[in-house]
């Protein structure tokens, strides 16, 4: 039971990177949003970049206009950290 559910956690982790990561690819290119699997991709991601994002805006080091996006960065760094604290608690609790 044990594995399964550190497999699965690790499965979500890296989709989400794959899907951070092609985002990030995307925005060098001069795509069409409109298209639906891109657009599927910025809708997945959103969520997770959206409020780091938020943040940044706040805080002294985005309010100078900053062009580059630092909150794919930020997010694979969030992302490992809950992923290793849930396999931390199963592989500890259950």
């Amino acid at each position: 039971m044990k594995i399964l559910l550190i497999r699965a956690i690790d499965g979500m982790a890296s989709l989400i990177y794959i899907l951070i990561f092609a985002r990030c690819l995307l925005s060098w290119l001069p795509l069409d949003r409109s298209n639906k699997i891109i657009d599927l991709i910025y809708t997945l991601t959103e969520p997770f970049l959206a409020p780091i994002r938020r943040l940044f805006d706040r805080s002294p080091l985005g309010g100078y206009g900053m062009r580059v996006d630092f909150s794919p960065v930020i997010a694979f760094i969030l992302i490992s950290i809950v992923r290793n604290i849930l396999v931390n608690i199963i592989v500890s609790y259950v």
